[in-house]
């Protein structure tokens, strides 16, 4: 171990014991070892225990500990507090500008257990109302939050998009006479991606372009890692689309003949194929449709009509109802439904019966107050451990729309989740099943679910999957999307708001629901008003 290694383990031991309320002043010499440990320019592994309990503000208890780590790697007295610790609190305890009781009040009030989990509840304004915090905080948490997940190695799609969007246009820029473009998992739209990837017919001098870095793992802009391609022209189109494929569809592609072409479109055209886009180059299903030209028209942003799910100041939301519907309104949305939380979700002041109808008279105002514009009743009602919705029917029924999810409970095996799942879709006033999976990208696994017998369940009743667009969710996986439309299930594109600024999350679930093979035809708030309407009077 390096000084700085062993340093660190001295830090974290610090941090364990302010998080578990240990005798501060043992918890500050452990602080105060690692600052002097971590400038000693003498190596530790070379000096004896005698000689390390000489160094200043040190002494034998913790020379002995650093001999325990030189020799073992481990260190016994950090150790217990580890065992007692879930390792995304140990992660949460490594971010700079976290502190220890911070850390404390949002794992035992919230019970967030690691970053991505963090992350999401600053999102959704859970942090807000909790002691020590504030907006202002909130939002220094979210920022510190936000550079920890994209510097892991892996970053969401959408924290990634806007910066290689700009790497492009500057290399554009630098050399406006060369094909340049971006391939890989970006062009491609996974969810999570690893990096930029650039292809270029020229050698482009990446280095010297203002805001990349050289670091260990090779080049960073704006801390994502870049790997740049180089190609000759006449290769470009062909290697464009080996570069933003995955190696099913590259290799069906080359078994069938692939031959360079400058554009490539040209590659499509010289095998007799309609142009499949980045998005669905995963597998082969898609050049068996663009042999017979039967690709389907992939839905776009413009073609959403309506923003169903979003949160307000009645539950974990920022934003007033009449806020969210005139931002709606200027962005040329013809309806809103409101989803706050319901009772269950106390962790988000979800909505007692009394504040339900206070919210539906308020609607009801302003659906009077805008009449070109229509705002609809609907409640996020969290599935309970037993699959049933935490209203009464009498209630349920008030409502234009129920969007059921689950929220709490989540260590479930597949029989178990499936189940709660499946009785929550069973449920007459169930209209929409929200992030079915309850994933939070990079963050949290998704419970396991059978889903072809959830999508098979949501056919029988008639039942909307939603594809939350939140870039952190992106739940239904766009993977499922096929199997849903094969079955007549159609899926809801929901931002899943909770401020008017979230409302711009459709994009990225309208990314995802393209890698889908989603059409407008099969998106459900891609109805306009008139036709939305219909299909809630249709229960």
């Amino acid at each position: 171990m390096t000084n700085k290694e062993l340093a660190s383990k001295f830090n974290m031991l610090g941090k364990l014991m302010d998080l578990h309320g240990e005798n501060p002043f043992k918890t500050r010499s452990y602080t105060n070892a690692y600052l002097t440990l971590r400038k000693l320019p003498d190596d530790l592994t070379q000096m004896s225990e005698e000689e390390i309990s000489k160094i200043p503000g040190i002494g034998k208890a913790i020379s002995s500990k650093i001999r325990e780590l030189i020799e073992t790697g481990e260190m016994s007295a950090m150790n217990k507090y580890l065992e007692m610790t879930p390792e995304g609190i140990q992660e949460l305890l490594m971010i700079k500008g976290l502190g220890a009781k911070k850390i404390l009040t949002v794992w035992k009030d919230l019970g967030v257990e690691s970053a991505g989990e963090l992350l999401q509840a600053c999102r959704e304004n859970r942090l807000v109302k909790l002691k020590g915090f504030g907006l202002k905080t909130q939002a220094q948490v979210e920022e510190q939050l936000e550079y920890f997940i994209e510097s892991r190695g892996s970053a969401h799609y959408a924290a990634v998009v806007p910066d290689a969007i700009e790497l492009l246009q500057i290399l554009r820029d630098r050399y406006p006479d060369a094909l340049i473009g971006l391939v890989g998992e970006v062009a491609r739209k996974l969810p999570v991606v690893s990096g930029i990837e650039v292809l270029a017919d020229v050698e482009v001098e990446v280095n010297e372009i203002e805001g990349i870095e050289v670091t260990e793992d090779g080049l960073r802009f704006h801390n994502h890692l870049v790997d740049v391609h180089f190609v000759e022209t006449s290769a470009f189109g062909l290697e464009s689309i080996l570069l933003s494929s995955a190696s099913d569809f590259s290799d069906a592609l080359m078994d069938m003949g692939a031959e360079s072409a400058e554009e490539e479109e040209l590659v499509f055209e010289n095998l007799d194929l309609a142009f499949i886009p980045a998005e669905l180059r995963e597998d082969d299903y898609w050049i068996e449709l663009a042999k017979d030209d039967a690709l389907p028209e992939l839905v776009e942003v413009s073609d959403i009509k309506g923003v169903v799910h979003n949160h307000s100041v009645y539950s974990d939301g920022l934003n007033t109802v009449e806020e969210m519907a005139l931002e709606c309104m200027r962005q040329g949305y013809q309806y809103l439904v409101m989803s706050d939380h319901s009772k269950s979700a106390f962790y988000a002041d979800g909505l007692q019966v009394d504040r339900v109808y206070q919210q539906q008279e308020e609607i009801d105002a302003l659906n009077k107050k805008y009449p070109e514009f229509r705002i609809f009743k609907s409640i996020e009602s969290d599935i309970l451990n037993d699959g049933s919705l935490d209203y009464d029917d009498g209630v349920l029924e008030t409502f234009d729309l129920v969007i059921a999810s689950v929220h709490s409970n989540l260590k479930m095996d597949e029989e178990k989740a499936t189940r709660r799942l499946l009785t929550a879709i069973e449920n007459p006033f169930c209209r929409i099943l929200g992030h079915p999976t309850g994933r939070l990208l990079l963050a949290r696994k998704g419970y396991p679910i059978d889903h072809k017998m959830i999508i098979d369940a949501c056919a029988a009743n008639g039942v909307v999957i939603e594809l939350n667009a939140s870039p952190h969710r992106l739940d239904l996986d766009w993977s499922w999307i096929p199997y849903a439309v094969e079955k007549g299930v159609m899926i809801s594109i929901n931002p899943d708001a909770h401020s008017i600024g979230g409302i711009n999350d459709i994009r990225w679930g309208v990314a995802a629901a393209r890698k889908g093979g989603l059409t407008a035809e099969d998106c459900l708030n891609a109805k306009s008003l008139e036709e939305f309407q219909r299909w809630i009077a249709s229960r």
